[in-house]
């Protein structure tokens, strides 16, 4: 049996990994991350607070020790900084795979380490293996539905090997039952859908708070003015809705199909394979991360590039300066720079980066 710090963040699925630990057998206690808590006036609901006590109460039910943990300013400088600097340089950065990397098994695993904690469980829904070598695979959860395995595609082995996802191996209603056999008090709590730790902060609320806005033309791929945009951090590739712009044909709607951060002009097209920018087969991707083995020989893998998006089939081919070159064998729509790329085969995550440039 383990010593194991669960990440209980107020939810279901963590509650149920608390509780599946601890009918195991295993010494767990419960830390809540207290990373943001909205007090600078940003419009937008933040419910830390309910979240604190929805943690505590499921703690207390389950007879472990609980913890709140202030990692404010760690999530400051590692997540809240990244997110302002990726958007200003004009990309699109992806705060939930940075959060997993940096808080939950960055800041979070090394406090529960330092206070003799062996493992650090959450309620992803991923699969984790131990190899013969003593190293650890991470699959993705056995529900494909709510397989979150792309969040951790930046995890380092270090990381892996002291994680824990114990509601990886279940379906979503599976969990719902599990939290109602043990009478959780959240067993019926809605799921979040917010910003990692934002809670239901919008991303254009968030931004505008730390980012002025520039505002400049919109225009079609030739040049034609169509209307005028709030600032290009606003707007990320094949955004659909939001950009103001009306679209003269029925059954048709302008999409973002590039950014012209000289001229600050917002170009929009249509959602069509033939619109220049918008779908790419070729990109490099960088800030590279191997979970088990380096990426440094050609070889066929699946590449996801988003967490809503099918992984497809790629070609990967090792640079020289450490990053690596996919070609996919299908145009990918609204390939970003700054996103991040999750690199499987078959269901086993080898790692992932960040796109650099598109193609």
């Amino acid at each position: 049996m383990a010593k194991v710090l669960v990440g209980l963040s107020g939810g279901v699925d963590s509650a149920v990994a608390a509780a599946l630990l601890v009918e195991q057998g295993h010494e767990v206690a419960a830390g809540y991350m207290k990373n943001w808590i909205n007090d600078e006036g940003i419009p937008g609901d933040c419910p830390w607070e309910q979240d604190i006590e929805d943690a505590r109460a499921v703690a207390k039910l389950l007879g472990i020790e609980f913890r709140v943990i202030d990692l404010i300013d760690s999530y400051r400088d590692r997540i809240v900084e990244y997110l302002i600097e990726g958007y200003r340089s004009g990309i699109t950065p992806n705060p939930d795979v940075w959060c997993n990397r940096e808080m939950k098994f960055g800041v979070f695993l090394d406090y529960a380490l330092s206070q003799g904690f062996e493992h650090v469980a959450t309620g992803h829904y991923a699969r984790r293996r131990a190899l013969s070598d003593g190293s650890a695979a991470v699959l993705r959860g056995a529900d494909p539905n709510k397989d979150q395995s792309y969040f951790l595609s930046l995890m380092t082995q270090h990381q892996a090997a002291h994680a824990l996802f114990p509601t990886g191996e279940m379906l979503k209603p599976e969990v719902r039952e599990v939290a109602r056999r043990f009478n959780l008090p959240v067993a019926e709590k809605k799921d979040s859908q917010g910003i990692c730790f934002l809670g239901q902060v919008k991303m254009g609320d968030f931004l505008r708070h730390y980012v002025a806005d520039t505002p400049g033309e919109i225009v079609d791929p030739t040049g034609k003015v169509l209307g005028e945009h709030r600032g290009l951090h606003l707007y990320t590739l094949g955004q659909r809705k939001g950009h103001g712009v009306a679209s003269p044909r029925d059954g048709m709607a302008y999409v973002v199909v590039g950014k012209d951060p000289a001229k600050n002009r917002l170009i929009v097209g249509w959602d069509t394979p033939e619109s220049t920018g918008l779908y790419a087969t070729e990109c490099t991707v960088g800030t590279l991360t191997a979970l088990n083995e380096p990426f440094d020989t050609r070889r066929l893998i699946d590449a996801q590039p988003r967490y809503r998006a099918k992984a497809e089939p790629a070609t990967l081919e090792p640079l020289e300066d450490g990053k690596i070159h996919l070609k996919f064998q299908r145009p990918q729509r609204a390939i970003a720079p700054g996103q991040i790329c999750a690199l499987y085969e078959g269901g086993r995550l080898l790692g992932g980066g960040v796109f650099e440039s598109v193609e």
